[in-house]
């Protein structure tokens, strides 16, 4: 393998350099972490999984004119995307109610949340990744009122194109991360992933509330299966024809 330059590793994958600064290679690890990385695993070709889910539900995106950093995904664990500046914000868009948001709220697993809730958290593993109002968030200089309005706006209409294309393939889609930078035209574009790691993602054949569960909440929860799981995604994902 050539060497390349390692720009950055995170919890789920590896960023490289090109001889192009405006691109970036993204490389997809089979690493596993929950509880701000407290625990830790493998999860036997999430990395795989991951790439090819990310990589169609880009091309569903874009076919809606969503503006993504995916640019090709030259290989199973690989993709070229572009080079951003990442807006140290999580968006998280809920549809129901899941995880940290019915342990802080009392609200009942599955309470349909109408509209859809849209929330900011602070990227930094050191603080936790606190919960962050919009006044928060301009008085720490993270985003500007007009980036704000503009970051709302993304997340709810990727939700509803990811919404509608999750029920295709008899999915619910309970709630998302979703990660956002700016390219070398200032322009705000989503970034990072969207697979079975940033998703909370329910079967809808399945009525047990635990063999329902198609996503990182079977690891969170040691429920077995993982991969498995990840690989029903891609399948059901793969189902509804190739977009390329």
């Amino acid at each position: 393998m050539v060497d390349r330059q390692k720009l950055y590793e995170g919890k789920a994958k590896i960023l490289y350099a090109t001889d192009n600064p405006e691109v970036l290679i993204s490389y997809f690890k089979d690493d596993a972490t929950a509880f701000n990385a407290q625990k830790r695993g493998q999860i036997t070709d999430k990395g795989k999984l991951n790439c090819a889910i990310a990589t169609h539900l880009f091309k569903v995106l874009a076919a809606a004119g969503i503006p993504t950093h995916w640019l090709e995904t030259p290989n199973e664990r690989e993709m070229r995307v572009q080079a951003i500046k990442i807006i140290p914000l999580e968006v998280v868009v809920r549809n129901l109610a899941a995880g940290s948001l019915c342990q802080q709220t009392g609200l009942d697993l599955g309470t349909p949340l109408e509209p859809p809730l849209v929330e900011f958290y602070y990227k930094n593993d050191d603080l936790g990744d606190p919960l962050l109002t919009r006044d928060r968030i301009k008085a720490m200089n993270l985003a500007d009122e007009a980036q704000i309005e503009t970051l709302v706006r993304l997340a709810e209409q990727i939700n509803q194109v990811l919404q509608d294309f999750f029920q295709q393939c008899q999915i619910t889609l309970v709630d998302f991360k979703l990660e956002f930078g700016l390219n070398h035209q200032n322009q705000i574009i989503l970034a990072d992933e969207i697979s079975p790691d940033t998703c909370r993602l329910w079967d809808q054949s399945e009525t047990s509330l635990s063999d329902r569960i198609l996503d990182k909440d079977r690891f969170r929860k040691d429920l077995g299966q993982v991969a498995e799981a990840y690989q029903k995604v891609l399948q059901r994902i793969l189902a509804q024809g190739s977009l390329s």
